[in-house]
């Protein structure tokens, strides 16, 4: 075959890779468990009241290859493979890298000056190439969970802010939100008021729409106040739930294989 016959043209058929992250509680691993057929492999725990099919915790690096390598190679029929949570597994990373190393820290690492960082990359690159083999050779869909965090944006065209992140280093936050096709933020939809606090002083509190203290959304478009992205044109902010996320892909006209990851 020449190299001109293997040309594709077209919308390729492949399930989503998606980097979803929020706050503690807000039901991360609540929307990962309503995909099709998910299958956990937890590097914290958190997984007790969600019933879901899950390996045993992961307590090192080796126990999350020999998970990726199991599902690769054995029979089965799970179509999701959730990491709940990227930050714990950034630790065992750091924790491997240390061992084979010797050295105390992730600082201490590679001589130090940040290069232990530098270094972990190769092993998140072994772990999305794991998931995308998967994804090639048994079509599963991939859901990345994460804590958030607060961190100070140095904008070039602006005055710096705050925005919410991936509570990963800012190397493995950048390789991870590169190679999904959607990084998705969990928050809460608020509106603030004023409060009378009396002596001619007022104070802004933010309300919670909602019964709960706020409705649950993602945010599927970055901007000043969180890191975000999608390939599929989906709207700026929908339900945080699996099924307003596959019912937004497939109102915007996006491969029906997706949607057979949805219908199982």
């Amino acid at each position: 075959m020449s190299v001109l016959e293997q040309i594709r043209t077209g919308k390729q058929s492949s399930p989503p890779r998606i980097l979803l992250y929020g706050t503690e509680g807000i039901g991360k691993s609540t929307f990962a468990a309503q995909a099709p057929n998910p299958i956990f492999i937890p590097t914290e725990d958190g997984l007790n009241e969600i019933n879901c099919a899950s390996f045993p915790m992961a307590k090192k690096y080796s126990d999350v290859e020999s998970y990726l390598s199991a599902l690769a190679i054995e029979q089965h029929e799970y179509q999701t493979i959730i990491i709940d949570s990227c930050d714990w597994l950034e630790q065992l990373i750091w924790d491997e890298l240390c061992r084979l190393s010797g050295a105390s820290t992730i600082e201490k690492c590679d001589g130090g000056y940040g290069k232990g960082y530098i270094a972990a990359l190769s092993f998140w690159r072994q772990i999305v190439d794991a998931l995308d083999a998967l994804r090639t050779e048994r079509h599963m869909a991939t859901i990345l969970v994460a804590h958030s965090r607060v961190e100070r944006f140095e904008d070039p065209e602006s005055n710096a802010y705050d925005r919410y992140t991936p509570r990963t280093h800012k190397h493995a936050t950048a390789l991870l939100t590169e190679w999904a096709d959607a990084v998705l933020f969990a928050t809460r939809k608020f509106r603030t008021e004023s409060e009378n606090m009396g002596f001619g002083k007022e104070r802004t509190i933010a309300v919670g729409l909602g019964k709960d203290g706020g409705e649950r959304i993602i945010r599927t478009v970055g901007g000043p106040s969180c890191i975000a992205k999608n390939r599929y044109n989906l709207p700026y902010e929908i339900p945080l739930s699996w099924d307003a996320f596959i019912n937004a892909l497939n109102n915007n006209n996006q491969p029906q294989t997706i949607g057979d990851v949805n219908n199982g």
